[in-house]
């Protein structure tokens, strides 16, 4: 048995790979367990590589930095590509007030950090790594890491600190936000969830069969009809004495006509008023057999976006409706369905259902590739010059007024702002960023296990010692401060001064926080999606501006 001894106790590449495959194993097994419907998730690897490090396992020390640095790299790029296509989007409209509050929770944060340790003993990398712990965010952790490298010179004791810090405050930060959302229902919304949010909507598609009996409709135009509502819907097939046609934007409506529309369900009531009545049919049975009620020669499919001269293209600008006598009703993306509208690019990978002519439809599918084969094997090229480019920009150095050394982005900053940048406008410039759903979680999932699993063993040494200390107490104390007083502030002026609603304010608070756990808590005890709506929509922004913004505060204040 001397070899199985020698391969878990002796230093090397191979010791290394298997303590941290059995710490993320054992991590992950443990994230499925939930107390009062709540569950640290994939966080547990951290905690499970915290006991093992506690017992002072004797590690190859490069190996273990190596992948710690690797599957930060790979979550941070990974991340940006997920991220990237509606990370400008949600800078505009409705998503921009979010997003500014979202950034006012991270900013009163770091302000708090910045003063908390003027006043008292605790230096401040050990304050950001309380903070990364309060915001439940181990990459904004990483980034600050990393930049502590830089300003120290590579002091591994400083950075083992800050790991040990964030783990000290990570479970509270869980627990804290929800608390805060608790509380904010309680004191701010005390009648219901709802008080100030009006009537809850329903977004998801509809499909509908509407009789026009308006006079005002007879003789215009589908476009000149568009033009007339602020709602968004598509118009699929036009009922008229019998026979079923495929309308264009150019297609005259006729009063008594039949329409079949797709449009999302809140929004049925104002179509009813545009067009004059409803009929009674439920066109939402997946048992319908759409050849057979049309009962001619057209037929409806699926077609999926695989021909790259096609990626980033306006779906407007291919004229396939006008060209070949088609209408695409809806598309769908990352398994989201969306209305098709002429702005909307399409993107590798978009399923795009089409109705019309079997010779059209096959037609439109030479056009946009329809080869799902292709979709198999991801485009890997994508994947790593972009991490190669993100490396690369993190260790450019940024002269600032002021400051003694260049600042650097950092492993972290850098892939984070390249998968941004190539997710949201690699497809107009024909490069496929494309990957599937699965894969790109694959990477994320994987990547995050990795440096979690490291990071654990890294700060595990200590981390008992500083926990029944007054030192630890006194840091889980800021830790919890940090996580509830930016929440409930910023919850304040969301929804008594700028009249936010309940539920979409806590989907805010949830995503400035990074905190999925709080989300699925939200989710719990509503039957609304507005929470997880405004989550995705200030999620990008906020962990772009954790990564970023921690890294500066170290480098313009130590």
């Amino acid at each position: 048995m001397d070899w199985l001894t020698e391969i878990v106790f002796e230093p090397s590449s191979v010791q290394s790979i298997i303590v941290i495959s059995v710490v993320s194993a054992l991590g992950l097994q443990l994230g499925k367990l939930k107390l009062f419907n709540i569950s640290l998730g994939i966080t547990f690897v951290f905690f499970a590589g915290i006991v093992l490090g506690h017992f002072g396992l004797d590690l190859n020390k490069d190996m273990l930095g190596f992948a710690q640095n690797f599957g930060l790299i790979l979550f941070i790029y990974a991340l940006g590509l997920q991220v990237g296509p509606g990370f400008f989007s949600s800078l505009r409209k409705s998503g921009l007030r979010l997003n500014m509050l979202a950034l006012g929770v991270v900013f009163l944060g770091l302000i708090m950090a910045l003063v908390f340790s003027m006043a008292s003993d605790i230096s401040l990398p050990n304050m950001v790594g309380i903070l990364c712990g309060a915001a439940t965010n181990t990459p904004a952790l990483g980034a600050a890491q990393q930049a502590m490298k830089q300003i120290s010179g590579g002091d591994t004791k400083a950075v083992a600190d800050m790991a040990l810090a964030t783990a000290v405050a990570y479970p509270l930060g869980v627990v804290g936000v929800i608390l805060a959302i608790m509380f904010m229902k309680k004191v701010f919304a005390p009648k219901d969830a709802y008080a100030m949010s009006g009537e809850k909507k329903d977004h998801n598609t509809y499909v509908g069969e509407f009789h026009v009996t308006n006079p005002a409709i007879e003789g215009k135009t589908i476009r000149d009809v568009m033009k007339l509502s602020p709602k968004r819907f598509v118009i699929s097939r036009i009922w008229r004495e019998g026979k079923v046609t495929i309308p264009t934007s150019e297609s005259v409506l006729r009063y008594d006509d039949h329409l079949l529309l797709i449009s999302v369900k809140s929004d049925v009531e104002h179509i009813k008023v545009l067009f004059g009545e409803q009929e009674n049919v439920d066109w939402n049975r997946e048992d319908i057999d759409w050849n057979h009620i049309d009962n001619s020669q057209l037929v409806s499919r699926r077609i999926i976006v695989t021909r790259g001269k096609v990626n980033g293209v306006k779906l407007g600008t291919l004229r396939l409706r006008n060209s070949y006598g088609i209408n695409i009703t809806r598309i769908n993306r990352a398994g989201i369905d969306l209305l098709a509208s002429p702005d909307l690019s399409l993107q590798m990978g978009d399923k795009l259902t089409v109705v019309g002519e079997k010779v059209s439809i096959d037609n439109v599918a030479k056009i946009l590739g329809d080869e799902e084969k292709r979709l198999d094997h991801p485009n890997l090229i994508a994947i790593f010059a972009g991490i190669a480019l993100g490396l690369v920009l993190g260790a450019l150095p940024l002269p600032f007024p002021g400051m003694t050394f260049p600042v650097k982005l950092g492993i972290a900053g850098g892939p984070v702002i390249v998968g941004i940048l190539m997710g949201a406008f690699g497809p107009r410039f024909r490069f496929a960023t494309y990957t599937t759903q699965s894969a790109n979680l694959l990477m994320r999932q994987f990547g995050l296990t990795l440096y979690l699993a490291c990071l654990g063993i890294s700060a595990g040494e200590h981390f008992f010692d500083t926990v029944f200390r007054t030192e630890g107490l006194v840091w889980i104390g800021f830790g919890f401060t940090l996580t509830v007083a930016p929440v409930i502030v910023v919850a304040l002026f969301a929804m008594k001064i700028f009249g936010i609603n309940y539920a979409k304010c806590a989907g805010m608070l949830c995503g400035s926080m990074a905190n999925p756990m709080a989300l699925n808590y939200v989710n719990s005890v509503m039957e609304d999606d507005e929470p997880s709506v405004a989550y995705a929509t200030v999620y990008p922004v906020s962990m772009f501006a954790r990564i970023v913004f921690t890294q500066m505060l170290l480098m313009f204040f130590i």
